[in-house]
């Protein structure tokens, strides 16, 4: 399953169906957030029934950036049970993405 796409309409909606979800938070003028996609899209693959994986648009959304106080971009946030459980900034790699998602799922 790819990554699903998050907007301000439908993010409580997911977060409320999911136990655990990873949001990452991107724009496409961001240069470390495109180097970051294709591994977001991998571990959305890998954790297909584990964990739900959707990417946030900055650029054309604004609730959950304000309500999270998401500064910098990319950031991923892990949800667990609805409620923020941690945070990574920056171009992460693939194995600190999946190290954390593990500790909630």
């Amino acid at each position: 399953m790819a990554e699903q796409k998050i907007t301000d309409e439908n993010y409580e909606e997911i977060i409320a169906a999911n136990k655990v979800v990873l949001i990452d938070f991107w724009a496409t003028w961001c240069a470390p957030c495109r180097r970051l996609a294709p591994i977001v899209a991998q571990i959305a693959d890998e954790y297909e029934g584990k964990a739900a994986v959707g990417k946030y648009n900055v650029e054309n959304n604004d609730v959950l950036t304000e309500r999270l106080g998401i500064r910098n971009i990319p950031t991923l946030i892990v949800i667990k049970d609805g409620e923020v459980a941690e945070s990574l900034t920056g171009a992460v790699n693939k194995q600190k993405i999946s190290e954390t998602i593990n500790k909630y799922i």
